[in-house]
């Protein structure tokens, strides 16, 4: 799949869906030629090499009027040396120059795809599932090299790509700009989608058009963030669902990240994506050496769903890991939303019981069981069972719920302490904080300095006991406050800036070391929600809780801009109680399940307060998730209708073999003598006859193209044999080949 041409000195990586194309520039650097759908091999592509004179311009060899880096696309480009656009890397030197010289040297060209040192990266389990090209760099007067790799998979329209910075000099150097993805595109005809919001509203879809200048979306929060995703698309104009160019940027990170495109006057288009250079500054002593995360970039010719599916497959399988990774989830209900603190061992397990009764397969305790926490006050790092609550602790309740016949499993915010804990108390030193200034909290708690050993293994150690001593199978792992006044009392001045990341890699070495040692347990994360939903967190954790807004049509829009880069077997989603605790907004059961489906299912209620209707309709939930769920889990996900867009939302999911699907369709507010309503299904097999809800069946083709009926009461006056329809309204149809 991957090629070198000796003679034009070109890289072309090719693998019959993308053609990915670079070369040794004069000045010795690497350029970029063409990114897109593939085309065919060549011994020279030097014809989309251009150059032209251009007044104001600084040329790189004196003497040639032609050849500037101003006007050039580059692959890893520096500031400075005729280019004044921003860089992929800058390095601050002794003697305080930030200039650098990149140029080739060698590349070699691996079966198969390295792991990445102390960080989450997509992942091979055969040889021949990709290549990787590995391109290494160098600025000979610093000694310092740079070490671009590139992993080309035979079966995706992928490409991932990352950095790996080694100072073989005798100087001590300061990265202070190491971006994991630079790439030129020869236009600007774009518009820039990203996916923001805040607590409770994650990951709403926003549309610019490029135009010359800098736009960007990042973090500077010590988590990826509520406010925006790590994730941004450059889609053509005109482009949808099926239809033409779309590029997608994902980072396989969960910290402080940059994603930006900057388009230059001659509408040269530069998308740069890695670690937030904002604070950033990580020394490099000689003999050290420093990696970037993962980038991982999707080429698509059919549109943003095709870029989603190709992100979906990958994450699943080949970015997620373990035992859940391919095993069907388990139904559950979490305590939370039905005692918060107020809780005894009996009240949970009444309400487990009662789960129990119509078909729950896991219980989950919440906050509240540990220390001496019974409000946001107290008991944040203190990981052993409160005795007051839980007589026999942790082991205690598990053995009572599985005894039920049910899983158990636990929630813990490891990242965390309160002033009022025995470890803080112990430990005042291990919290983030900048000497002599003032200590902001949130939610009252305070964060662990996760970039020292001896905190993490603090940490490890407690929770480590609790799981081998109790039966616990499932873990909610949560993280309830950003990062401030950013210091670690165990870094020198020259190393602070390097306390974000560092905090990170000790976030992700003890989601390591537990999941290695625990390998039965289902992790879930959890940030407040969508705090930190990225793919650097699904390396570790194959669902995440999309956010703390469980309301069903709030969830519309989170889980439709969610499935944009993320798989729906990652999304957390529960029935929640009414009034919603968020909006305070009352919707039906059926249609809080039915766009919970669409996830990790769950609940997050008491049954017991529950009338016996709602219990039944409860149960006929529970049995139609566990006769669908792999269909859902494994199944390819295609987006029919936006919330975005207006009153009505919908989605499908078909199942590998074509012949089952399911159709989500969604009502926000209800019509009076609306108009007749068809929605033109996707992914199915055209010479399949399907039977809609158990009907006498209809071709694929058709319902691809006519399109199903999705008419209901609402289109004209509802009849007394009629379903009323109402506001919140929703159905799933059922298709079967």
């Amino acid at each position: 799949m991957i090629q070198y041409h000796e003679t034009t000195k070109t890289f072309h990586l090719n693998n019959g869906k993308i053609s990915y194309l670079m070369k040794v520039l004069p000045n010795g650097a690497l350029g970029q030629l063409y990114f897109g759908k593939a085309i065919q091999d060549s011994e020279c592509f030097d014809h989309l090499f251009e150059q032209h004179h251009r007044p104001m311009s600084a040329w790189v060899f004196e003497g040639d009027k032609l050849f500037s880096l101003d006007h050039t696309r580059q692959e890893y480009p520096s500031y400075g040396t005729t280019d004044f656009r921003h860089p992929a890397v800058e390095v601050i030197q002794p003697n305080g120059s930030r200039i650098t010289d990149f140029i080739y040297v060698s590349h070699t060209v691996t079966p198969g795809k390295p792991a990445l040192e102390g960080l989450p990266a997509t992942y091979c389990e055969q040889g021949d599932e990709a290549e990787t090209l590995t391109i290494r760099l160098e600025d000979r007067l610093l000694g310092l090299a740079a070490e671009l790799s590139y992993t080309l998979f035979a079966q995706h329209a992928a490409l991932a790509r990352s950095v790996r910075f080694v100072n073989s000099g005798t100087q001590e150097l300061h990265l202070t700009h190491a971006m994991s993805l630079s790439l030129d595109l020869p236009d600007s005809d774009y518009e820039f989608i990203h996916f923001s919001g805040a607590w409770s509203r994650e990951r709403h879809m926003k549309v610019r058009t490029l135009e010359q200048g800098i736009q960007s979306v990042e973090s500077t929060r010590g988590t990826s963030s509520h406010n925006h995703n790590p994730f941004v698309m450059l889609r053509r104009p005109g482009a949808d669902e099926q239809r033409g160019e779309v590029l997608g940027f994902s980072l396989i990170y969960s910290g402080n990240f940059l994603a930006q495109a900057e388009v230059d006057n001659w509408d040269v288009t530069r998308f740069t994506m890695g670690i937030n250079p904002f604070g950033f500054d990580w020394k490099l002593a000689p003999g050290e050496s420093f990696q970037t995360p993962e980038a991982v970039v999707v080429y698509s010719s059919e549109g943003m769903g095709a870029m989603s599916r190709t992100f979906h497959t990958l994450y699943r399988t080949r970015l997620a890991r373990g035992e859940w990774r391919d095993k069907p989830r388990p139904i559950l209900i979490n305590n939370w939303e039905a005692t918060y603190f107020d809780f005894t061992e009996d009240k949970l397990v009444s309400i487990a019981q009662a789960a129990k009764e119509e078909g729950v397969e896991l219980f989950v305790l919440d906050d509240g069981w540990f220390g001496a926490r019974s409000n946001d006050f107290a008991g944040l790092g203190d990981w052993q069972a409160n005795t007051n609550r839980l007589a026999r602790g942790i082991p205690g309740l598990a053995e009572r719920i599985d005894a039920l016949g049910m899983k158990f499993g636990l929630w813990f915010e490891p990242e965390m302490v309160n002033k009022d804990s025995d470890l803080y108390r112990a430990h005042p030193d291990w919290i983030i904080s900048t000497p002599d200034r003032r200590v902001s909290h949130g939610r009252n708690q305070y964060v662990l300095d996760y970039s020292r050993p001896e905190v993490v293994d603090n940490i490890f150690g407690q929770m480590s006991k609790i799981l081998s001593e109790a039966k616990v199978s499932y873990i909610k792992w949560d993280m309830n406050r950003c990062i401030t006044e950013a210091f670690s009392a165990s870094l020198p001045a020259d190393r602070q800036g390097e306390l974000f990341h560092r905090y990170i890699l000790g976030v992700y070495s003890l989601y390591e070391r537990l999941t290695t040692q625990f390998p039965h347990v289902l992790f879930e994360s959890c940030a407040s929600g969508g705090g930190r939903f990225d793919p650097g967190l699904l390396y570790y954790a194959p669902q995440g809780w999309a956010s703390d807004n469980s309301d069903a049509i709030s969830r519309l829009k989170i889980q439709y801009g969610t499935t944009f880069c993320y798989p729906i077997s990652s999304i957390g989603a529960h029935v929640s109680a009414v009034p919603n605790h968020q909006v305070n907004r009352i919707t039906p059961i059926s249609t809080r399940a039915n766009v919970a489906h669409f996830g990790t299912f769950g609940y997050e209620l008491d049954l017991n307060s529950l009338t016996a209707e709602e219990r039944a309709l409860v149960r006929e939930q529970i049995a139609f998730m566990k006769e669908y769920r792999e269909v859902i889990q494994f199944g390819e996900f295609y987006r029919l209708k936006s919330p975005f867009d207006g009153n009505f939302t919908a989605w499908m999911v078909v199942s590998p073999d074509q012949k089952t699907a399911l159709v989500g369709w969604y009502k926000v507010l209800n019509e009076v003598n609306g108009p007749f309503r068809r929605l033109r299904l996707q992914g199915l097999n055209p010479a399949f006859r399907y039977s809609v809800d158990g009907d006498s069946g209809h071709f694929g083709d058709e319902l691809m193209n006519a399109g199903l009926v999705a008419t209901d009461s609402a289109a004209g006056e509802c009849q007394p044999f009629e379903r009323k329809s109402f506001d919140f309204d929703s159905h799933i149809f059922v298709l079967k080949a």
